[in-house]
């Protein structure tokens, strides 16, 4: 395909994505029905989609209109390309632009553009959250996220990982946030076919997440439970980090945690499943990693933050208040009650700490990892019973 046709394909995918399609279907029905594509094709494209979702506001701004062919265009100017040299109506090219669409790529772009890219009703509460720090996140959240791996100990050192992968042509370097990540700079569409992976030495893991589950307090027969479990990334890492650790799994959806066992006996790890609605008790510690807007990873799932809105942040709030409760009641006397987020919302992070002080408990550890850091968006607190908590 040639660059041109590469932004059709683009502009008609948008465009099926904005009438509800979502875009990892969308791609992936287009990668059917056009075999012809090859695998540079399908990723120019699949490049482009994402950093329209991701650059929506922007790109439109700039473009002149949220339709597909002009979030093409504000890309394009973003990038500073001569729309007339891929805009040409020959071949399989989009038609040349109209004079509006001229007129619209030329006018003076708007300034704090960065902005532009989060939802207009949720610029003022990020604002306010972020402080100092929302015009850098703000640019820092339109780009592609890095891809990290978690270097499982238990089976060899980060220096030993880093090796083997480039023995299979991932390049990867140590990061700063975790002593298990590697970032990966070449060869990521390579790693889930690597002996490295296949093995076991490395998982996909973002260093922010692992840096999270670094701060739980573990030792050596302690009952662990990962109340909300999903597909299980923090439980693994806890089973990396303290292998004397018992080790469980619980999600109200079992079905989040069908691949589990796989990744388990991949890793070395055992870890039990608990059934729905039988999470246990008397834990050592309990991890809550809640269901959440998920704003620290818009990056990798941009189409979610256009989706988001007041309503589903208030009834997220709500049900993140409803699991930590719940989950408090499944901490022994002396034990620790995790927190976790994938969001940099202050309604779902300090705001939910606050909630459960009411209860009795008192934060031992809070932290935030900003996408400044290069991981994801992330929140992180470790809590405790206070004397006389209920």
């Amino acid at each position: 395909m040639t660059p041109a046709a590469r932004i059709a394909a683009a502009i008609s995918l948008l465009d099926r994505i904005a009438s509800g399609d979502p875009a990892e279907r969308a791609l992936t029905n287009w990668a059917r029905t056009n075999r012809y594509a090859g695998s540079k094709d399908r990723a120019a494209i699949r490049d482009h989609v994402f950093d329209a979702l991701r650059c929506r506001g922007s790109f439109a701004a700039l473009g002149g209109g949220e339709q597909g062919r002009a979030l093409m265009l504000g890309m394009m100017r973003a990038q500073l390309i001569d729309p007339d040299a891929l805009f040409t109506g020959e071949g399989y090219a989009p038609q040349p632009l109209t004079d509006t669409e001229r007129a619209a790529f030329e006018a003076a772009a708007p300034e704090n553009i960065a902005a532009l890219d989060w939802p207009a009703w949720l610029r003022p509460i990020l604002q306010a959250d972020l402080g100092a720090d929302y015009p850098a996140i703000s640019q820092a959240m339109r780009a592609r996220a890095p891809v990290f791996l978690r270097v499982n100990l238990a089976h060899g050192t980060r220096d030993q990982a880093q090796t083997a992968l480039a023995g299979e042509g991932i390049i990867a370097q140590p990061h700063v946030l975790a002593e298990t990540a590697l970032e990966v700079t070449q060869g990521a569409r390579l790693i889930q076919r690597s002996q490295a992976y296949l093995n076991g030495l490395v998982e996909l893991q973002d260093a922010s997440s692992q840096a999270a589950a670094a701060l739980l307090p573990l030792a050596p027969g302690d009952r662990v439970l990962d109340y909300c479990a999903g597909g299980g990334g923090k439980a693994l890492a806890i089973a990396a980090a303290c292998p004397q650790a018992r080790i469980f799994a619980h999600d109200a959806d079992p079905g989040r945690m069908r691949d589990l066992p796989a990744r388990a006996k991949r890793a070395g790890a055992r870890i039990t499943q608990r059934p729905p609605g039988d999470p246990g008790a008397g834990y050592d510690v309990v991890l809550v990693d809640a269901p959440c807007s998920g704003s620290g990873t818009w990056r990798r799932t941009p189409e979610a933050k256009w989706r988001l809105d007041p309503a589903r942040l208030s009834e997220l709030c709500a049900l993140q208040a409803q699991i930590l409760m719940a989950a408090a009641d499944l901490v022994a006397p002396e034990g620790a009650l995790a927190y976790m987020t994938c969001s940099v919302l202050q309604a779902e992070n300090e705001d939910q700490l606050n909630k459960i002080a009411d209860y009795g408990w008192s934060v031992e550890i809070a932290r935030r990892f900003s996408p400044q850091s290069g991981g994801d968006g992330f929140f992180a607190a470790v809590l405790r019973r206070s004397q006389g908590a209920r």
